[in-house]
């Protein structure tokens, strides 16, 4: 049997973080133990659905910063996505908005299709369902900042 940091046990609908890493980057994904396919996995994206924002906000900040990129960059990020400002993003976090909330009152970016490639081994314009989509499509972006990708390109400017 297997227990977590706080001695309570992890059972088959245990959620928890899964770190990725490679030479160049740190990243994590929210992963159910029995979950294979992020595509058709109905279990999986109703647990990020549910997962608050304020629980991962501090993991995003830690690979910036762990990386030489500053908080007002991630801020710049989130708020190109989302169109949330600092203090939006702050009373979401307060209020403990889920993922289904956060981007429900969301206004997300007309480019945010641009945003393609592999974050933790899954491709993000073939995931079929649209909120585990933009959730992936933040984690990218947050990705592409930590690897030290030009603002402008993260922005899908160019």
């Amino acid at each position: 049997m297997l227990l977590n940091q706080t001695g309570g046990k992890i059972t088959e609908n245990s959620v928890f973080f899964v770190f990725c890493t490679n030479e160049r980057s740190l990243t994590f994904r929210i992963k159910a133990k029995t979950d294979n396919n992020m595509n058709n996995t109905n279990s999986h994206d109703d647990r990020i659905a549910k997962m608050t924002f304020a629980s991962v906000y501090p993991f995003y900040v830690a690979k910036v910063e762990k990386k030489g990129r500053t908080l007002e960059e991630l801020h710049q990020v989130i708020e190109w996505l989302t169109g949330f400002d600092e203090k939006k993003l702050q009373q979401l976090m307060d209020e403990q908005a889920t993922f289904e909330q956060f981007f429900s009152e969301a206004n997300l970016n007309k480019k945010a299709h641009l945003i393609t490639g592999v974050i933790c081994g899954y491709r993000v314009e073939e995931i079929t369902n649209p909120l585990t989509q933009q959730v992936r499509y933040l984690d990218k972006l947050v990705d592409e900042l930590a690897k030290g990708r030009k603002m402008e390109k993260i922005l899908r400017s160019e």
